[in-house]
C-alpha cells in the first residue's frame, strides 16, 4: 500500500511541475523570445543597433541607437510587456513622448503591434527571417489617405562591440 501512495505522490508532483513549466513556457511574453539579442542595420552613413533582453518577469527590455560616425542621431528605450494574452510594445524615442502599441498578431516568426490613434507610426511589425535576420516594418498615415512606411532590415550583431558605418 505504501508503494502505491508513493507512486501517487510522485505522479502528482511530476504532473504539477510539468503543468507549471508548460504554463511558464506558454506565457505570452515568451512568444516574443525570438527577438532577444542584438540586431544591426548598417548603411554607408549610419549604424542602427537594437538590443533586446530575453523575456523575464513578464517583460522584455530593449534599446535602439543610430549613430553616424562619432555622433548619435537617434536613440530609443523600448519594452514589451504582457497584458493578459496581448503584448504591449512601448517606445520612448529621443525627443518624443512615450507611445504604446498593442499586439494584433503573434506567431513564431512575426509580431504586429498597432495603435490606431498614434500620429506616426500606427503599426510596427517585427518579422523574423531565418535565425540571423529580421525586418522591422514601420507604417502610418501618408498623404491623401495613403499608408507610408519603411523597412529596417537587421542582422544579428555583437552586443559588446561597437559598429562604425563603413566598417
Amino acid at each position: 500500500m505504501s508503494r502505491r501512495i508513493a507512486l501517487i505522490v510522485v505522479y502528482a508532483v511530476t504532473f504539477t511541475t510539468a503543468a507549471k513549466l508548460q504554463a511558464q513556457q506558454s506565457a505570452p511574453i515568451d512568444r516574443a523570445g525570438w527577438l532577444a539579442g542584438c540586431w544591426e542595420q548598417r548603411t554607408a552613413k549610419a549604424v542602427t543597433l537594437e538590443m533586446w533582453m530575453p523575456p523575464a518577469g513578464g517583460m522584455m527590455l530593449g534599446a535602439s541607437r543610430t549613430t553616424a560616425g562619432a555622433t548619435t542621431r537617434d536613440f530609443e528605450q523600448l519594452r514589451v510587456t504582457a497584458a493578459g494574452d496581448t503584448l504591449v510594445y512601448t517606445a520612448l524615442p529621443s525627443g518624443q513622448r512615450e507611445a504604446s502599441f498593442r499586439s494584433t498578431s503573434i506567431s513564431a516568426t512575426a509580431i504586429v503591434f498597432e495603435n490606431p490613434t498614434h500620429d506616426f507610426p500606427r503599426k510596427l511589425t517585427y518579422r523574423r527571417v531565418g535565425e540571423d535576420s529580421l525586418v522591422a516594418r514601420v507604417e502610418g498615415p501618408g498623404p491623401n489617405n495613403t499608408t507610408r512606411g519603411f523597412d529596417i532590415r537587421m542582422r544579428r550583431a555583437s552586443c559588446t562591440q561597437a559598429s562604425v558605418p563603413g566598417s
